[in-house]
């Protein structure tokens, strides 16, 4: 007899998840759906508007990945327009994206994903000498480590229990046999979760620097948004502006060498079985992203590989086209839409938003997996089921034999003494994600001496204007717009018609993680990921969080309620 246990709604991520699933009589998940639980409408915002203000309503899908959007965006309407910027507006868009990556990573691990692995509470026994010495075993050279700093920590701690009020630890399953931890690794995680939550704000500042502000920084179309003059003291971009975020890169470095990966490492050895836990479908997609010669073209200089890996073959990566509308396509087979004409997959550029719920009414105790049950579509590269975001970035490059990548996953995997399948689980999943921030946090200072080399040869242009006038384009045009987003690959697709865009759609990393199963009952990948874990306690579902966390699930946000009629349905004021 089945069990279904019931997450709702999945915290400590961005957006709105649902996830079920069913336990045999050895509290083994035996299947798992699922279900999105939030409708976004951009698609159909944006249609009639000049292409070229379309970023601006895109990257507000959500208050996370903004400036993710927004570059997908520009890219779009410049592949559509066939618009070539300039090697200073690539250096920086690259800049901005290593960035979000860089931050987004360091943020996950702490403070979304760790707590899954560190409990809070048990912290609290924790002797602070002990503590002190075991960080500065796990981080040598990480300079806050001493016994004073960890008592402090401590009192700081039990001033939230003392209170009745554990504030941002509040409603954990805090004792849960699951959890493997010393007092001591707990207190040192908690000291870095709040070390971390200081340090994030900061590296943002290279986005306000670039982009003018975050979240939402200014993008635009032909370029980026940003003058650059080394000797002018007001222009926005000069030498004082660049040794600042010279100097948040640096900061940047030491917090992922110095405290993400020595942390990682130090939990992850307490849970080796989680190697062998989560690995789910075994196929891979990366979009590619970041050459190196700044041409989007040159697919085989993206420091991040184009492809597909299937079945964990690690002897072949798969020729992937954007464009191909027998490739990428989206179907809705238990979603909550319908496409016209009785068509059951459509490429993005065919894609059509309808919504159409066919749900129980909420609340609703549970849903029915043979019918609609998500509000995120199911795409499929060549009716294949796949995994994105940093694993697939890992496996792809080291299946592609890029250097870079080889390297720092053979680090990882002889600093840990793990077998290569080991990356094929939940944890390592969260394990490729910190090699990732190993990597763009380098790129990134390579980056910045890019962008100074061209800068002192005497180039300071930052946009390219030539097809900015509506009248310089064709009656018609579509394109793609790609990046490699933190969570994975994000495509933009648009179709401009009289000078407006008549068509957008948008497939984001957690439609492809997220997806519901398809016509074939081909899971996606969060729930390929759940089915055979084993779970100790089917009240307290830490192990559903652990595996669903490692994906970093970000689900789309920023809509609005409504009703059928249009009128707001809540309205929420803040003082």
């Amino acid at each position: 007899m089945s069990t279904r246990v019931v997450v709702d709604p999945v915290t400590r991520i961005e957006g709105h998840l649902r996830v079920e699933a069913m336990l045999n009589d050895q509290n083994v998940i035996g299947d798992a759906l699922s279900s999105g639980t939030m409708w976004r409408g951009i698609e159909l915002i944006v249609q009639g508007r000049d292409p070229r203000e379309v970023w601006a309503f895109a990257e507000r899908i959500c208050g996370v990945c903004t400036t993710i959007h927004a570059l997908a965006s520009v890219r779009s309407v410049e592949n559509a327009l066939k618009i070539d910027i300039p090697r200073n507006a690539s250096i920086i868009r690259h800049l901005m994206n290593f960035t979000q990556i860089v931050q987004d990573h360091v943020i996950h691990f702490y403070h979304l994903h760790a707590l899954d692995w560190v409990d809070v509470v048990s912290a609290l026994k924790a002797d602070p000498a002990a503590t002190s010495a075991l960080a500065q075993k796990v981080s040598p050279h990480w300079p806050k480590s001493s016994l004073g700093y960890y008592s402090d920590t401590l009192a700081t701690l039990k001033k939230f229990v003392d209170s009745g009020q554990l504030g941002i630890f509040q409603n954990a399953y805090w004792g849960h046999p699951a959890y493997k931890l010393p007092p001591e690794a707990n207190l040192m995680a908690v000291a870095h979760y709040l070390e971390a939550l200081q340090w994030q704000k900061e590296i943002a500042k290279i986005h306000t620097i670039f982009g003018g502000k975050n979240p939402h920084p200014n993008y635009l179309v032909g370029g980026v948004a940003c003058a650059i003059n080394m000797v002018d003291d007001n222009a926005p971009i000069n030498m004082e502006r660049l040794n600042f975020v010279k100097d948040k890169i640096t900061e940047a470095i030491a917090i992922v060498d110095q405290l993400y990966i020595p942390d990682l490492a130090a939990i992850a050895s307490f849970y080796p079985e989680w190697t062998q836990i989560g690995g789910g479908l075994g196929n891979f997609m990366s979009y590619g992203d970041m050459p190196t010669d700044y041409n989007l073209e040159s697919t085989s200089k993206f420091r991040f590989p184009r492809g597909v890996v299937l079945n964990k073959n690690l002897n072949e990566v798969q020729q992937l086209d954007l464009t191909d509308f027998s490739q990428v396509q989206e179907e809705v087979t238990h979603s909550w839409y319908e496409y016209g004409d009785g068509k059951k997959k459509l490429h993005p550029w065919e894609g059509q938003t309808k919504a159409k719920y066919s749900g129980p009414k909420p609340p609703y105790k549970q849903l029915d997996e043979n019918q609609g049950y998500s509000w995120v579509k199911t795409p499929r590269w060549k009716g294949h089921s796949v995994e994105v975001g940093p694993l697939a970035r890992m496996v792809i490059g080291y299946a592609a034999g890029n250097t870079a990548i080889k390297d720092v996953v053979n680090w990882g995997l002889g600093a840990t003494k793990l077998p290569a399948t080991a990356l094929f689980s939940t944890l390592g999943r969260t394990f490729a994600r910190g090699l990732e921030t190993k990597l763009a946090a380098q790129w990134m200072l390579e980056e910045f001496n890019n962008l100074i080399a061209n800068l002192k040869a005497g180039d300071s242009v930052t946009a390219n204007t030539k097809n900015w006038e509506p009248s310089s384009w064709p009656a018609e045009a579509k394109g793609v717009g790609f990046v490699e987003a933190p969570r994975g690959a994000l495509g933009h697709w648009i179709k401009i018609k009289d000078k407006k865009t008549e068509s957008y759609q948008i497939v984001v990393p957690s439609t492809w993680n997220a997806s519901p199963k398809d016509a074939e009952g081909k899971h996606g990948a969060y729930e390929a990921a759940l089915i055979g874990t084993k779970m100790a306690d089917g009240t307290k579902p830490v192990e559903i969080l652990r595996t669903i966390h490692s994906f970093d699930p970000c689900l789309a946000c920023a809509t609005h309620v409504m009703g059928e009629d249009g009128e707001t349905l809540a309205k929420i004021v803040v003082r």
